[in-house]
């Protein structure tokens, strides 16, 4: 009877193009050894404000400034999302732009019902991404009971923000955008309509540099 096994150079063969269409191999295997990333650019001027902005500050870079930097290829990013709204939507679709355009691994986690948004976090913190994006308001409150005991963990906020941030998280919002959680009071009369898609754009790009650069822990505003 004629033996069905695979000849030894054969099955090695087999191994190694399994492994390099997409085991070990991959490039988007979170598993792997992970350098501390690094931007990719510079800021243009009026980005850093003239004074290192104080704790929980908010600081407004002039327009554009963040065009100039990157995050690495590579960069590692968990987008979190909760609710099914068209402001959820559009920040979340231009965290996705961003990621595309800019060769980031992203992996996004959605939290569908209340009693599971904190599970949902701590997953996230879990996969141990260089930055994890939220999106969406629902989550402001769950975050500010998480992120205070996770301190290494690096996280930006697109249209809402914290109102008493620690120094891991960072916030991109403009008027019309500063939900800062239940029953707390807004720096700016919430505006739905504020939530467009360059507008979202522009918070991703914005917050990331800023992360990128080390200066976290604030509040940047868009005009």
């Amino acid at each position: 009877m004629r033996s069905r096994l695979l000849p030894a150079c054969t099955l090695a063969a087999a191994v190694a193009t399994a492994v390099l269409a997409g085991g070990c191999g991959s490039g988007d295997d979170w598993s792997r050894p992970h350098a501390k990333p690094t931007p990719v650019g510079t800021p243009g001027p009026g980005f850093f404000p003239s004074a290192s902005p104080a704790p929980e500050a908010t600081i407004t870079p002039r327009p554009g400034s963040w065009n100039g930097v990157h995050p690495p290829e590579g960069y590692r990013v968990v987008l979190l999302t909760a609710g099914e709204d068209r402001q959820t939507t559009t920040l979340a679709n231009a965290v996705k732009a961003w990621a595309d355009e800019e060769g980031v691994s992203l992996r996004t986690l959605t939290a569908t019902r209340p009693d599971r948004y904190i599970a949902t976090i701590t997953e996230a913190i879990g996969m141990k991404p260089d930055l994890i994006v939220s999106a969406g308001d629902a989550l402001i409150d769950p975050l500010a009971l998480v992120t205070a005991n996770h301190l290494g963990q690096q996280f930006l906020v697109v249209g809402a923000e914290l109102a008493e941030p620690t120094e891991n998280v960072t916030a991109a919002d403009w008027a019309g955008a500063s939900f800062r959680g239940e029953g707390l009071g807004m720096s700016s009369t919430y505006d739905a309509a504020s939530f467009t898609p360059e507008r979202a754009a522009r918070a991703i790009r914005a917050g990331a540099a800023a992360v990128l650069n080390g200066m976290t822990g604030i509040v940047i505003w868009l005009d």
